[in-house]
């Protein structure tokens, strides 16, 4: 079964034959954050896969995880590309490393997902509130009747370790 949303005048269309990504956006348009695990090796895994990028298991299964992190990187964009995002520039893209499995693999390899970060009203956060170190969590905007799309949005909690931004 295809699931199709319109986000900023743009057809999403996520296909029945694309299992992975088709559970992972009935968990969202559910409100609940969940993402793979591997059987074998219990490592939680983003993006969506066939095989965990580990130990090349082919077995996983779902699993709730929390969705609150910290802004390990980001990016501010000044040119939309699509024309739905023309009114949203300048909008962060950031790179959210979550507190499940935090360093694991290794340093380098942690869990981490790329989102908008939005303010509560899904809304571009401005500028001048996005740094690295940055507490954020997930929340979902609802697209469709089953389709919910991640985005993050920062919370109140204290930083982590150095903060960061771009020069204003």
């Amino acid at each position: 079964m295809t699931i199709t949303a319109n986000y900023l005048g743009m057809p999403l269309d996520i296909s029945g034959l694309d299992t992975e990504n088709l559970e992972y956006f009935r968990h969202c348009a559910a409100h609940a954050f969940h993402l793979q695990a591997c059987s074998a090796c219990n490592l939680i895994r983003y993006p969506p896969t066939t095989a965990c990028p580990w130990c090349a298991s082919p077995d996983a299964r779902w699993v709730p995880v929390d969705g609150r992190g910290t802004v390990h990187s980001y990016t501010e964009v000044h040119h939309a590309i699509q024309p739905g995002f023309k009114d949203w520039t300048p909008y962060a893209i950031v790179l959210v490393e979550l507190d499940e499995q935090r360093g694991t693999p290794t340093p380098d390899e942690a869990l981490r997902i790329i989102g908008n970060l939005v303010t509560a009203d899904f809304a571009p956060e401005p500028e001048s509130k996005v740094a690295i170190g940055k507490r954020v969590r997930v929340v979902f905007q609802d697209l469709a009747g089953d389709f919910a799309l991640p985005q993050f949005t920062l919370t109140d909690e204290p930083p982590v370790g150095r903060v960061w931004s771009l020069p204003a």
